[in-house]
Parts: structure tokens; sequence; C-alpha cells
């Protein structure tokens, strides 16, 4: 019997913990740790694992901790890369219209430039928010890495370089700022929907305005015509 592939796992958000507990349910793999902070990166170092992978991880990886793995460092990134490079890639598909997937791929030491492993398409509708995206998103990550794996082990991966003609990055503050609505602002229907679309992600209060110097949260429902009761006597058009 072959020895197992040695793994250090970053990260902690939900699909990271699935993800995690894949590799720790196969007698094929063993993770030696878990690190959430960027001061346990050193661990890396003293452990020495063939392989690194990570998922959610918040932090860079320096280029001296990228180096240590003879298999190299992966990251799962929950957008279809190059498009939607870093932060809320649910958000800003739906904000900017770019496409939305799961992407496997080698780190590098730019942010999600790394060359592609594997990637998934998502379907995006206009009726999704940002949840419902992400959580699309979270299924097809799951898929991506498990189908990838056994290529990563074997060491027989074909990958693909980015495109940096069409790549996009957004930062956290991004973010930050999108939730900050203008009152006086001026928007064509699609796009203040689009943008509370994507900014509506329960239990989270994300978009925020402020009028007559009170703060309000705004969240948006949006329904597919398929999806209202066609048997409701009141509340549509024909009703009134």
């Amino acid at each position: 019997m072959t020895d197992p592939t040695e793994v250090v796992f970053l990260g902690a958000n939900n699909v990271g913990r699935e993800v995690y507990d894949w590799l720790c349910d196969r007698e094929s793999v063993a993770v030696r740790a878990m690190l959430t902070e960027a001061d346990q990166l050193s661990l890396v170092a003293d452990l020495e694992p063939e392989v690194v992978v990570a998922v959610g991880f918040q932090h860079i990886v320096p280029p001296e901790i990228l180096a240590v793995p003879e298999k190299g460092c992966l990251n799962l990134h929950p957008g279809l890369l190059p498009e939607t490079r870093g932060f809320n890639p649910n958000v800003w598909s739906i904000v900017e219209g770019h496409p939305a997937g799961a992407t496997l791929h080698y780190m590098d030491d730019g942010v999600d430039t790394g060359d592609v492993i594997a990637r998934e398409r998502v379907e995006k509708r206009f009726d999704d928010t940002g949840r419902d995206l992400y959580e699309r998103l979270e299924r097809a990550c799951f898929e991506v890495f498990t189908e990838a794996w056994p290529d990563v082990e074997s060491g027989t991966v074909e990958t693909e370089p980015q495109d940096d003609d069409r790549a996009t990055t957004h930062r956290k503050r991004e973010f930050t700022d999108l939730c900050e609505l203008d009152a006086d602002a001026e928007y064509t229907v699609k796009e203040l929907l689009d943008r509370l679309r994507a900014l509506t992600f329960p239990p989270f209060d994300n978009a925020r305005i402020e009028v007559d110097g009170e703060t309000y949260f705004v969240d948006v429902d949006v329904r597919h015509e398929d999806d209202a009761d066609e048997d409701a006597e009141f509340g549509s058009l024909s009703s009134y």
C-alpha cells in the first residue's frame, strides 16, 4: 500500500469544512492540520506536506510557504476564474453580470491568479439573491474539488493559464462600499434590483440607506411568475 498523501488544510467556511471532512475520510489522505490564521502558516514549513488545500482562507499565503508542498498549493474559489477574482464573487457576478462558477486552481503570489485545474459554470437567475447564488456555488465547489482530487493525488493534473484580459478583481472594501446606498443616486430599475439582490443574504443586514437621519436596512424578494400563487384571489393586478 502506498503512503497517504499528506495535506495541510487552510480555511474554515461551510464548504471548507465539508471538503476537510471529505479529505479526512479518505484512506489515501493524511490531513496533518487545519489552519485558520495567518500566524499559523509557519506550521506548513514545519510539517512539509505534499499538498496544501485552501478553502475560504482569508489571508495571503507568502511565497516561501507556497514553495513548500511538492504537489503545490490549491485554492478552491467560489467564482469562475479569471472573472470575479477576490472577495464576494457571488455578489459581483450579479452586480456586474460576470459568469458565476467554481474554480480549483494553484496558488501563486497573486490573488486568485494561478493556473486553473478545474472549473464549473453555475446558472444565474434574475430571482437569485446573493445567498441563493452563494449556496449554489458551494455545491459546485464541492463537486469540482472531489472530481479533480484523484488527479492531484496521482500527479496527473492538466492545468490552464488564466486569461488576464478577462479578469476582474474585487477587494473587501469594495463590498462594504456597495452596501452603502445613496438616497440621491440615480439607477436604472434593473441596476438597483441587481444591487439589492446581490446584497440580500439573510440573516446579514448588508444594504443600508440613511433617510431623514435614520438608517434602514434593505432586502429584496424577486419571484418568477411561475412561482406566483395563481389561485390567490387577492394580491395580483387582476384583483384590483
